[in-house]
């Protein structure tokens, strides 16, 4: 399948993504009304966010530039240290623009 990138294939594609977004949006908590929440259900909602987060940043801390591993090391510190999540995440952003610019 191809869509022409014209101004209307592209209005077509963005179209598409709009509804797609739409649908996964509202048909999680549609389908979940039917879900009674107990205690098993609610852990695995709880630990499912956990798994994806570290399914995203292994591969970059193994396989990541200098950067990044400042940027996940100075975040992971900070987050145990603090307990307050956006400051970590700023002083990790800040650990990755330093590495990067001074390596």
């Amino acid at each position: 399948m191809s869509i022409e990138t014209s101004s209307q294939g592209i209005l077509a594609i963005i179209a598409i993504m709009a509804l797609v977004t739409l649908a996964t949006r509202w048909g999680g908590p549609f389908l979940m009304s039917y879900v009674t929440i107990n205690p098993r259900i609610e852990s695995f909602i709880n630990t499912m966010a956990s798994s994806v987060l570290i399914a995203i940043l292994t591969p970059m801390a193994i396989t990541g530039d200098i950067g990044a591993r400042a940027a996940l090391g100075t975040t992971a510190v900070l987050m145990l240290v603090l307990h307050k999540p956006l400051p970590s995440i700023a002083a990790g952003i800040a650990a990755a623009a330093a590495a990067r610019y001074f390596f």
